[in-house]
């Protein structure tokens, strides 16, 4: 099921429209998503077929594709949604996260925001990381990292992360536990897509519902005229 009615991503993640500007707003849905925004317009999100699941496919954001407009939007409307929760400082998470991380921070009147990484400087630490995988990068042997001259900024205050997805939750927990081992209050997360449900689970009730979101996306099922909710 090579190809089932996906597209390049060219033209994706570019423009924010009105709902009633949807093709086709129902399933089953051809080569596009339409994510329902807090302010009633849609995102439209290139469909993607997964390699191990080529039946099943998910709706992707990649946020440094997208246009600047719908970058600073997605942003606010985040920034709005940790607001209430007062936070002292915002942590970014790679790498998609390291994109909404720092509109999200000077939305909410920061200066500066705090980026992870996956890449290892020589002066890092192992024991400031954890191992970390998602459904769109499942190879085992990543790592996240904190710099460890940026850990006197977390120790005790308020803090929130910040992502572009959550998915299965799998690298979200593993920063959220690292963040709180090192002194950390991670008193919500931020991401722009919140990915089907698995997450809830994984992340358990308490940390679950200090998840917030800008919109949501389903995973999806192949069916002979395009894609439906997957069960």
């Amino acid at each position: 099921m090579t190809g089932h009615f996906t597209e390049a991503t060219t033209d994706h993640w570019q423009r924010i429209v009105a709902a009633d500007d949807v093709e086709r707003p129902e399933a089953p849905w051809r080569f596009g998503y339409p994510a329902r925004l807090p302010d009633g317009r849609v995102l439209m999100l290139p469909i993607r077929q997964l390699a191990a699941e080529p039946a099943h496919a998910v709706a992707s954001l990649l946020v440094n594709h997208a246009s600047l407009e719908v970058v600073d939007t997605l942003g606010a409307m985040l920034a709005q949604r940790l607001a209430p929760q007062a936070p002292e400082l915002v942590i970014g998470l790679p790498t998609l996260g390291l994109t909404l991380a720092p509109v999200v921070a000077r939305a909410l009147g920061h200066a500066r925001y705090l980026p992870m990484g996956y890449s290892r400087k020589f002066w890092y630490d192992e024991a400031l990381s954890a191992p970390v995988h998602s459904i769109t990068s499942p190879t085992p042997g990543k790592r996240i990292y904190l710099d460890p001259h940026l850990r006197p900024l977390i120790e005790g205050r308020r803090l929130v992360l910040v992502d572009d997805a959550v998915s299965t939750g799998t690298t979200l927990l593993a920063a959220w536990e690292l963040i709180e081992s090192l002194g950390g209050d991670v008193v919500a997360c931020g991401v722009a897509m919140l990915q089907g449900r698995r997450w809830v689970d994984k992340l358990g009730a308490e940390r679950a519902a200090r998840v917030v979101g800008v919109f949501e996306s389903p995973l999806l099922k192949a069916v002979p005229d395009g894609w439906v909710l997957r069960d």
